[in-house]
């Protein structure tokens, strides 16, 4: 460290705010004092010391979050037991130290919140409300953060709510738990426990919030990708909770985000992909019967970013309780189906419109009924001709066989979900591999022979590798969140390069025959 940085860090750690709230700042460690491209700030703040509703690990929660944040890289801005002057003035330092730089805020905070109107306030020391509109005014808008960075310039931007407790307020202040958000562009926001729920502070013994204490553990990972932490953290909290409190997070990051300062993945080698896909689906093929929770807690924490990833967690919402999911995400959202629900039933029936532009706009009418579930959940159209399984995933029509089904239709979808599908494919014995990668675009209205429905955009880009040559392709389908069926899907092959579009596109929308109850 220079001259320069200990007296600027000095400078920093000198600043006090008031005596109801501390603020501090935290200096990067030696180790990770290298040059980076643009600064990474965290707000820290830790409200415990409420009167009458005191919570026992929020303060520790913040010290031990602020303690590793800083040993990562993160330059820490630090409040605890704040009013509501004490949180602003910590976002406003926040801003100050990353403006015009364009790097990465990070907000954890762990206290008490409510939820107002679809919007989530966090509750300074002092707040006392008596009314809603009271509570709007004397708490801290969880929106203020997130433009307080961005008003900064960041490029990317992390909110953490460990602020899902009980509402010490009562319905005067909102109702239980905090409201969905979605994420604005480069945001992660994670919360505690899906959006209506509540979260448990911990006890003395632990010394950390339930959550917090596996996220603290997940961000010392060498290599913490910021996807993986927050699916470990999630399958942790579920399985230690026994499904009573599920992490949920919403994205719109487009880049990679490692908690470690200079961290970097380099690009996996065609070898190394095949060898990961490979040890994966041994381990799934191991497994992919059982009935033990357990086997799958044990996947999901191997492989928290797999190309099986989601065929394991639907797997596990069968086997366990539905867990916590969300009710409503958001004012114009639909009902969503639970994951691990089934999608499919005996007497089902609905045609396939299947439109090749490639021969003179060709049309095909596909009448599927299905006839037969057996045990493992395979669900047969007209008597096996085509086998899905129960999340509506191929495994076997005229054109082949897939080996694992590939989640084209994840076990379950909010905008900004990503997933992963590989697979074998068999036909007219060639065997070969396939890579496909899919992103939840957006919720929007969708003209189809059901009517206008509100339904998920997915687009996918993929991959079939075969010995003499590699076919890549893009997709963009449409599922219907209630019913968690694909209603639409079109997609094009594109040539090496990427340079120039065949003139390929084929166009498939599905609908009900047979009304569902």
């Amino acid at each position: 460290m220079t001259d320069g940085d200990r007296s600027r860090v000095r400078r920093r750690q000198a600043m006090g705010i008031g005596a109801a709230g501390v603020l501090s700042l935290r200096s990067w460690p030696a180790w990770a004092q290298t040059p980076a491209p643009s600064p990474r700030v965290a707000v820290v703040v830790g409200n415990a010391a409420y009167p009458g509703a005191p919570l026992r690990n929020a303060v520790r929660d913040a010290q031990a979050m602020g303690a590793a944040l800083a040993a990562l890289g993160f330059e820490v801005v630090e409040a605890r037991n704040a009013g509501k002057a004490q949180m602003e003035a910590a976002f406003a330092r926040a801003r100050e130290l990353l403006m015009g730089q364009s790097g990465v805020g990070l907000f954890f905070y762990a206290g008490h919140a409510v939820q107002l109107d679809w919007r989530n306030f966090l509750l300074p020391v002092d707040a006392s409300p008596a009314t809603a509109q009271e509570a709007a005014r004397q708490a801290v808008d969880v929106q203020a953060a997130i433009e307080a960075f961005r008003a900064a310039g960041t490029r990317l931007n992390i909110v953490v709510l460990d602020a899902c407790r009980d509402n010490p307020f009562g319905a005067a202040a909102g109702g239980k738990g905090l409201a969905p958000m979605d994420a604005p562009p480069g945001t992660y926001l994670a919360y505690a426990t899906a959006p209506g729920h509540t979260a448990d502070d911990g006890d003395a013994a632990t010394g950390n919030g339930l959550y917090t204490s596996f996220l603290l553990r997940e961000i010392a990972r060498p290599q913490a990708h910021i996807e993986e932490v927050f699916k470990r953290v999630r399958l942790q909290v579920r399985r230690a909770s026994a499904g009573k409190q599920v992490p949920w997070d919403a994205t719109s990051l487009e880049e990679d985000f490692f908690f470690a300062q200079g961290q970097r993945v380099p690009t996996p080698t065609e070898r190394d992909r095949d060898a990961a896909f490979d040890e994966e689906k041994g381990h799934w093929d191991r497994i992919r019967v059982s009935r033990r929770a357990e086997d799958f807690y044990e996947f999901l924490q191997r492989h928290p970013n797999g190309a099986m990833s989601e065929l394991a967690q639907y797997r596990l919402d069968q086997i366990t309780a539905t867990p916590v999911r969300a009710t409503r995400l958001g004012a114009r959202a639909p009902h969503m189906l639970a994951s691990g629900a089934e999608r499919y039933k005996v007497g089902d029936t609905f045609e396939y419109d299947w439109i090749d532009r490639l021969d003179g706009d060709r049309k095909v009418v596909f009448r599927h009924k299905v006839t037969a579930i057996d045990e493992q959940g395979r669900v047969f159209m007209n008597k096996g001709t085509t086998i899905y399984d129960q999340m509506g995933n191929l495994l076997r029509n005229s054109y082949g066989v897939r080996d694992p089904a590939a989640p084209t239709v994840p076990a379950d979808m909010q905008v900004g979900k990503r997933w992963r599908a590989s697979y074998w494919n068999e036909r007219e014995g060639l065997r070969y591999r396939n890579y496909h990668d899919y992103h939840v675009v957006s919720l929007e209205p969708l003209k189809s022979p059901l009517g206008e429905l509100m339904a998920y955009k997915v687009v996918g880009r993929g991959e079939s590798v075969t010995p003499t040559r590699v076919n890549r392709m893009l997709s963009e389908r449409w599922i219907d969140p209630a019913t968690m069926h694909e209603i639409r899907n079109e997609f094009r092959f594109v040539s090496p390069g990427e340079r120039t579009f065949q003139h390929k596109l084929q166009v498939m929308t599905k609908r009900w025959l047979v009304p569902r109850s």
